[in-house]
């Protein structure tokens, strides 16, 4: 049987495709024009789902391991007043190349207003401009930031998750790894991966999966060696950079993985998480079937986003 949409999705991309202005086509290979045609579309999403007013959004700085000023963003539910509380440092997707907090700030506003704990979110440097490790390293940075700052914010710093989508869930386990083996004490809480870029070498097409995939295989070529540079296709990849290269996945924190059945990522994501299951990694898996890369951000209404969300938002909860 081959794999098809779910009917409610495509529903629901059809009306909003009809909605949308036309996005100009561009060469794949054009990190600059894919950069321009995602903030286009990430303005046309901001217009459609505003800032929560309940959420207060403030700016700050973490200093990288090079100096560099890492610009942080706290989203806040303007209610909270409990100390000792958990947050989630948050890291942004984009394929390595582009992205930033600003695009999908709604997003992250109406989850800490649904679920009452505060994030941090992280405008890392990007690639090609700035190649492994600098990406990985602005995260870690941000992460010991927050630990250090704990107390200020009213945060528990036992209670510190680490989430991400896409890179930036590749990032996010990434940092997860290097905070492991750097002894980062107290250790993360826990790390939520929302369909995760995880792997450099998912290069060769699956046909039934690049039909739907806004993703698609060379766009992960053109991320990862924008990333990667000289390394790209070698064996000299470190973990820290595609965590699906780890060999040891033990003592790693209480982990959520999501992705759909359509999404380029998928059996990467499905063996991540079975590596981390057989390492004994308490270990939480959804695979939503008919769905491809960032399904949520078409409609929240269906079926399937529905219990996706429902899923992520437990997770960041539970920790």
């Amino acid at each position: 049987m081959s794999l098809k949409l779910d009917p409610e999705f495509e529903a629901a991309v059809i009306t909003i495709l009809a909605k949308l202005p036309p996005i100009p086509e561009h060469d794949p290979a054009d990190i600059v024009a894919k950069r321009k045609a995602a903030a286009q579309l990430g303005s046309i999403f901001k217009d459609i789902s505003p800032l929560p007013h309940t959420i207060e959004v403030s700016k700050f700085t973490a200093t990288a391991s090079d100096g560099h000023q890492v610009p942080v963003y706290r989203f806040l539910k303007r209610t909270t007043t409990a100390a000792g509380a958990p947050a989630i440092l948050h890291i942004h997707g984009g394929g390595m190349i582009m992205g930033d907090v600003k695009t999908g700030e709604a997003g992250l506003a109406k989850q800490v207003d649904l679920t009452g704990v505060q994030m941090f979110s992280v405008d890392y440097r990007l690639a090609p401009e700035n190649r492994h490790p600098v990406l990985v390293e602005d995260c870690y940075a941000a992460l010991q930031w927050l630990q250090s700052k704990a107390e200020e914010f009213g945060v528990d710093p036992t209670r510190i998750a680490i989430m991400g989508e896409s890179a930036g869930g590749g990032i996010a386990a990434g940092v997860t790894l290097m905070a492991r083996d750097r002894g980062l004490s107290p250790p993360l809480a826990k790390q939520i991966l929302i369909y995760p870029m995880l792997d450099d070498r998912n290069i060769i097409p699956n046909p039934q999966i690049e039909t739907y995939a806004p993703w698609k295989s060379f766009d992960n070529k053109v991320g990862w060696q924008a990333l990667l540079g000289d390394l790209y296709g070698t064996d000299q990849v470190p973990a820290y950079a595609a965590p699906a290269r780890a060999t040891d996945l033990s003592n790693m924190p209480p982990t959520y993985i999501d992705t759909g059945g359509l999404d380029l990522f998928r059996d990467e994501d499905i063996n991540y998480a079975a590596r981390l299951a057989h390492a004994n990694v308490p270990t939480e898996f959804h695979l939503y079937p008919g769905v491809p890369h960032g399904f949520e951000g078409v409609s929240e209404t269906i079926s399937v986003t529905r219990r996706a969300l429902e899923n992520r938002q437990a997770a960041m909860i539970d920790f």
